[in-house]
């Protein structure tokens, strides 16, 4: 799951998988804005064939909490 997880966030952000790490937060980078956030919940969801909620969208502030809440509608 982590990985196809970096795949989303690259192909949504336009970055590097290797800048993809647990310390990357939302708004430390240029491309992860708030625009990018819908491109990229957009993209999580289309991978991973689910439909996050609200309060999963306003939570996923950084990798690793996005594979906190992941976990919680894939099951590995």
């Amino acid at each position: 799951m982590e990985n196809t997880l970096k795949t989303a966030f690259a192909d949504a952000l336009g970055i590097e998988k290797e800048m993809i790490t647990d310390e990357l937060t939302y708004n430390t980078i240029d491309e992860w804005d708030s625009v990018a956030h819908m491109t990229l919940i957009g993209e999580i969801e289309d991978v991973f064939d689910i439909m996050l909620d609200t309060d999963d969208i306003i939570n996923m502030s950084s990798f690793t909490k996005a594979k906190e809440i992941i976990s919680k509608y894939v099951k590995q």
